[in-house]
Order: C-alpha cells, then structure tokens, then sequence
C-alpha cells in the first residue's frame, strides 16, 4: 500500500475491485433507463444534486463518532480511545485513501464524486444538453 495516494482516484484504487463494478453496472443500468424515459430525466438530476458523495459521508461519519467519544468521554475516559482512533483512520483515509469503514459504506453504494458527475454528464448527454449550437445565436443573442 502506497504511503500517499493520488487524491482523484484514492477511493477507487482502494475499493475492492467487484464493489466498484457494481457501482458501475448500477450508474448504467440507470443511464439506460433514462435514455428510454427522458422525460425523468430533470428528476434524475435533482437527485444527483442532493446524493452524498463517499468523502461527505466518511466526513459526518467520522466527526459524529469523533462527538460521541468525546461526549461519552465525561462520564468514563476510556471513550476518549474512540475520537483517538476515529481520526487516525480518518487521516489514514487524507493520506491512502482508505479507512475501516470505506468498503462497508462503498458497497451501501456511496460513491465518489466523479462517479456522481459521470451520471450526470451522461443524462445532460442523452437530454441534448450538449448538442453544438448555431455560433451566430449567442451573438445575435447579446446583441438584443
């Protein structure tokens, strides 16, 4: 294991291999379901908006263990391990990429940003969002 890993792609080389084919298979299966129900398309992409990436979701993860722990730790100081070992892993997952509970949520289907924003490029894709424009309408555009 690399001591340091490549930020855009930390989350993909350190996820079993199968769990990120499933999240793959599963952001085609939906693609290909839209391409045939365009018109759910603008739904779609207001859900792609509100998903939480795999980084938000390790984040509140780990600072709402880290909360616990501390607020468990007034009553017995042993609970002060747990906010300890929180942000280790959590430093572990800066620096690697990975951390105790990455694979668990990945395969609850939390992916990454990238794979969000593949999705939806896809859908914008079929909607005809990126169809090459008439060059002469911008101007005539701004110019009334």
């Amino acid at each position: 294991m690399r001591v340091l890993s490549a930020s855009s792609n930390r989350v993909l080389e350190q996820t079993d291999p199968q769990i990120n084919q499933c999240i793959e298979r599963q952001a085609h299966i939906r693609v290909d379901y839209y391409a045939n129900h365009p018109e759910l398309i603008d739904e779609r992409l207001r859900q792609l908006d509100a998903e939480w990436d795999i980084e938000r979701v390790l984040q509140a993860h780990s600072a709402s263990m880290t909360l616990l722990g501390l607020a468990m730790g007034w009553r017995n100081r042993a609970w002060l391990l747990l906010p300890l070992a929180v942000q280790a892993f959590f430093m572990q997952h800066a620096l690697q990429g990975w951390c105790p509970p990455l694979n668990l949520f990945r395969r609850l289907g939390f992916r990454t940003e990238a794979e969000i924003q593949a999705e939806r490029y896809a859908l914008k894709a079929i909607r005809g969002d990126f169809e090459r424009k008439d060059p002469h309408r911008l101007s005539q555009t701004v110019q009334h």
